[in-house]
């Protein structure tokens, strides 16, 4: 009986070692709700380059974006008003998510949109991966009744001319919507 015991009991270890067995991957990791959206980005010829996740949990809204097809460089992103997204210039997508009504740029003495995030860095090969999180403003108000939209411009964001930041032209754009 317990040779019988052993053997199965090794053969379990065999089968978790080698990974033929997963253990508990259904479990969420932090056992809390977390909202979720995802969108394609496009570029201006209206082809998919990559994809912009959103997803709200405790810590707040963590967006991770990944895309290619772009100029390497560093570029301005922001999250823009309307959630449209039309080639090949991108202006449906409004202006800035700005509920707060302050000036643009994090070195703007008068405050900043709540749209505005970090200059994402594409490499040579114009690929770039990015996660970051914010309190500043939550998924629902994201999507209200237009949604919104992740903008990636041209040139690199400022951080304090009002009211883009000078970063340039609409290149890739991502409407967040329900």
């Amino acid at each position: 009986m317990k040779r019988i015991y052993l053997l199965v009991t090794a053969f379990i270890v065999i089968l978790v070692l080698t990974g033929c067995v997963q253990r508990a991957a259904w479990i969420p990791v932090s056992g809390e709700d977390a909202k979720m959206v995802a969108a394609p980005i496009i570029n201006t010829a209206g082809k998919k380059i990559g994809e912009a996740t959103f997803t709200e949990a405790t810590e707040g809204v963590t967006i991770y974006i990944t895309a290619e097809g772009l100029t390497p460089g560093l570029h301005g992103t922001h999250i823009h008003s309307k959630g449209k997204c039309t080639p090949p210039d991108f202006e449906s997508a409004g202006g800035h998510f700005n509920p707060t009504t302050k000036e643009h740029g994090f070195e703007n003495p008068k405050g900043f949109h709540l749209g505005d995030l970090p200059n994402i860095e594409v490499d040579k090969s114009g690929k770039f991966k990015i996660e970051l999180t914010t309190k500043e403003f939550s998924l629902d108000s994201l999507l209200d009744s237009d949604g919104s939209a992740l903008v990636i411009h041209a040139d690199p964001d400022d951080y304090k001319t009002d009211p883009s930041g000078n970063s340039g032209e609409r290149v890739a754009c991502a409407a967040i919507k329900k």
